[in-house]
């Protein structure tokens, strides 16, 4: 028996040997058009596969692209970790944008039901 007949590790890189080929039926891999967003790229995918019918194969319609677009998301709780936060993007040269404008207090919809529409236990009867 040769050596190339076990050892995986002397394929080309990006190429999977017949006996991985076989192992594993029914691989697929993809990337973003610029192959720049891994991640972005597989939640939108997995979006997109969640409403796909495999028997039809209709088109899916799903917005172009999220409101978070291809960017990373930050959530500073206090305005030292925002602070933190601007310093570290000027040190990388990150592009950034506060979407709230400074506002950093969390606020509560006017939808949400401030009362208990149930009415409390008064206790047993004497």
């Amino acid at each position: 028996m040769r050596a190339t007949e076990f050892i995986t590790e002397d394929n080309a890189p990006g190429k999977m040997s017949k006996r991985q080929r076989y192992a594993t039926r029914g691989a697929h891999k993809f990337q973003d058009v610029d192959g720049r967003d891994r991640v972005y790229e597989l939640n939108r995918v997995m979006m997109a596969l969640a409403q796909a019918n495999g028997a039809s194969g209709e088109n899916i319609d799903l917005d172009s692209e999220s409101w978070t677009g291809t960017s990373n998301l930050a959530f500073p709780y206090t305005e030292i970790e925002a602070n933190m936060l601007k310093a570290a993007y000027k040190a990388v040269g990150s592009e950034w944008e506060d979407l709230n404008s400074g506002d950093m207090r969390s606020v509560e919809l006017p939808s949400i039901n401030k009362e208990s529409p149930i009415e409390g236990f008064k206790g047993y009867p004497r």
